[in-house]
């Protein structure tokens, strides 16, 4: 586990962790998006948040963590490139 941000802990379940092994995605990339994410929308699961954030060093491709938020501890359900994410209008560059 790791801090994110304030007091929020951090915790990667088994299917993240294989995400993050299988997608080259770094854990750092997650924590910045969580931290600081682009924007956010709600998930189809209503305990879950969707956290979007560019990463440079992917080449700007948008990250998408879906993730809960539960007694100050961030668990973070999947991690992958949305081939489809697009920055909704309003939202900065």
């Amino acid at each position: 586990m790791a801090n994110v941000g304030s007091p929020h802990k951090l915790h990667f379940t088994a299917h993240a962790e294989n995400m993050l092994r299988e997608r080259g995605i770094r854990r750092e990339w997650v924590t910045d998006a969580l931290a600081e994410p682009d924007w956010t929308t709600p998930n189809l699961h209503p305990d879950r948040t969707r956290a979007f954030r560019a990463i440079p060093d992917a080449g700007g491709k948008i990250l998408r963590v879906v993730y809960t938020n539960a007694g100050g501890e961030y668990r973070v359900v999947t991690v992958f490139f949305g081939r489809n994410a697009k920055r909704p209008e309003g939202i900065g560059a």
